[in-house]
């Protein structure tokens, strides 16, 4: 899961062309396969590629977030981390109870389905992590980018040993346990998000809030 650092030599609130333009790369491609993860799960009545879906989901706003705080003052770009750490706490809890509820219910998902489209998934997050590698260091906000990128691509490798695991015992439980390692990345990276921007924002107390030069 969705939200995630390279040393940037541009001052900690200076706008960043390069920055600006691959988190609009990496905003298109997320909105792009949320769709098509979101149709392909509940086609294939797959919770790993729906986790996977709301993944893509939570990224695309957490990218839109940080082109929005972009050039800000710390306490600013802090608070915008805090928002997008809860908001991947928030779809961990969500994936864990839609887990539980599948482990009761849910039938078996079709592991074609779930491998084709988890491969797409990989293919599609490996690129955007390879475009921001280089901005994996500095404040809470471009962390946070950089560990839900990283977050994705494990997830995409687990969700197409799902599909196998799903193929060769005929069960639904690796799609299962394969959700409930999302939600764990999500709960992981959410709060590892949250406490630096808490660390950031008491730092940030004494500045006044406005935009940097």
């Amino acid at each position: 899961m969705a939200c995630s650092n390279c040393a940037s030599g541009t001052p900690a609130g200076a706008p960043d062309r390069g920055w600006r333009r691959a988190l609009w790369i990496a905003l298109a491609i997320n909105a792009l396969m949320f769709g098509v993860e979101l149709y392909a799960g509940a086609a294939a009545d797959s919770r790993a590629l729906q986790a996977d879906a709301l993944d893509f989901f939570g990224d695309a706003a957490n990218y839109a977030i940080s082109l929005a705080v972009a050039g800000m003052a710390l306490a600013w770009r802090a608070r915008a981390a805090l928002l997008k750490g809860a908001t991947l706490v928030l779809l961990g809890v969500y994936v864990l109870l839609g887990a539980t509820g599948a482990a009761l219910h849910g039938a078996s998902p079709e592991p074609q389905v779930m491998g084709l489209i988890g491969l797409l998934a990989l293919a599609a997050n490996i690129g955007v992590a390879i475009m921001l590698y280089r901005f994996r260091g500095g404040d809470a906000n471009r962390r946070s980018v950089w560990i839900c990128s990283r977050n994705d691509a494990i997830g995409n490798l687990a969700v197409v040993a799902a599909a196998a695991g799903v193929f060769g015992t005929g069960t639904a439980w690796p799609d299962l346990v394969v959700a409930t390692i999302l939600a764990a990345l999500a709960l992981s990276g959410g709060w590892q998000i949250i406490v630096q921007a808490r660390g950031e924002l008491r730092r940030s107390r004494p500045e006044q809030l406005q935009p940097a030069e």
